[in-house]
């Protein structure tokens, strides 16, 4: 699927995904909603095996628990999400 808009429909149709992408489209906070997660993976493509199971490792996004109602950026540098219900952006590090 290349296209944003058929994308979020299909996220609410599945059982709590975690949805990664290259796209910097997907980090919206709009997008925040409880039964899925969206990551984006600001990174280069050929890094990005290895920043996914990074976050996956990490202890504040380990659980599909912990990343529902979450947008997420991953970089180098930390982790920046936007969470349901709140809203400020929040910083973690690696």
């Amino acid at each position: 699927m290349k296209d944003r808009n058929d994308i979020i429909p299909l996220l609410h149709t599945l059982h709590h995904p975690t949805f990664f992408s290259c796209d910097h489209g997907f980090y919206r906070a709009q997008l925040r909603y409880a039964g899925y997660c969206v990551v984006w993976l600001d990174v280069l493509d050929d890094e990005a095996a290895t920043y996914i199971r990074r976050l996956l490792r990490h202890q504040a996004f380990r659980t599909q628990a912990q990343r529902m109602g979450k947008v997420i950026r991953v970089r180098h540098s930390g982790v920046s999400y936007w969470q349901l219900r709140e809203r400020k952006e929040r910083l973690v590090s690696w």
